[in-house]
């Protein structure tokens, strides 16, 4: 069979609210997804060795065990005895460890694309219930939509039904964040109890730009600043220049902000080039 290639995109949390740890040691949360046109390509060709081989010229990104992929790829081959092997590619364009969930769209590419090159006719409640084994933000990916609710650890996905595109400007430093980190650093007292996921839903829906800015937010901004002080620096410097809806993506170190245009959004990342190296535009996918 011929290689096929998959994009692998890209996320924003626009809303988090970390509610409660929960007895296992994850957190319970509910978020909003969008998902972003900024995105990997993985490319798939089974072969006749047996092996999982993992291709990436990025030097962060492990090609063995440590890998999502491959973590993927194992657990398919284990439980669906596939005697194939599979030579998997990354074209790595999302920024590693940053809050934009690469590894867990990686993952979810994976499900997606070696259940057609190994042929394995798996449902989506099959390749669900593989990736929530995974990891907490690999449903969101799974279900192909642009926004979800997601609740629980992040695995259980509601679409939601906003035709809304934004854009944004992304600002990655090159700092790698760990989540289990992140939310180790968690002081739940500090987090904002109000529940404000409904309200910013509708306020997307109508893309009433005025009102989803006072909505946004993480509750895990306070611990990515108290890991990396410097940081702070990054959100006061996009409202310096004007940026509204300014927030971290997931568990950082990414900063977005929300703008009306495309036009806007390319002004800014001019100025933003001068002193970041790490600057994207993209919208809504």
């Amino acid at each position: 069979m011929k290689a096929i290639v998959l994009k692998s995109h890209a996320k924003l949390n626009l809303y988090l609210r970390v509610i409660n740890k929960r007895p296992d040691g994850y957190h319970n949360l509910k978020t909003i997804f969008e998902r972003i046109n900024l995105y990997d390509d993985v490319a798939f060709s089974a072969n006749r060795t047996g092996r999982i081989k993992i291709l990436c010229d990025h030097p962060q990104v492990p090609t063995g065990p440590g890998n999502l992929v491959y973590k993927a790829a194992a657990v398919l081959r284990e439980r669906y005895q596939v005697s194939q092997g599979v030579t998997i590619r990354i074209i790595k364009r999302i920024p590693v460890a940053a809050g934009l969930a690469g590894g867990s769209s990686n993952a979810a590419t994976a499900l997606v694309g070696l259940n057609k090159v190994w042929s394995l006719g798996l449902t989506k409640k099959e390749m669900l219930d593989i990736g929530n084994s995974l990891g907490s933000d690999i449903a969101f990916f799974l279900h192909d939509c642009s926004w979800a609710l997601g609740e629980g650890r992040g695995e259980r996905i509601t679409r939601l039904n906003i035709k809304s595109r934004f854009w944004h400007v992304l600002v990655v430093p090159k700092v790698k964040m760990y989540t289990v980190k992140v939310y180790r650093g968690l002081k739940l007292k500090l987090t904002n109890n109000k529940d404000n996921a409904n309200i910013l839903t509708r306020y997307l829906q109508k893309k009433n730009i005025n009102k989803i800015y006072k909505y946004l937010g993480n509750d895990l901004e306070h611990s990515i600043v108290t890991i990396v002080p410097s940081l702070k620096n990054v959100p006061r410097r996009l409202k310096a220049l004007g940026a509204e809806g300014v927030s971290f993506s997931g568990s950082g170190p990414t900063v977005f902000c929300l703008l009306w245009s495309r036009q806007d959004a390319e002004c800014l990342k001019r100025i933003l080039q001068k002193r970041y190296s790490q600057v994207f535009v993209v919208s809504t996918w």
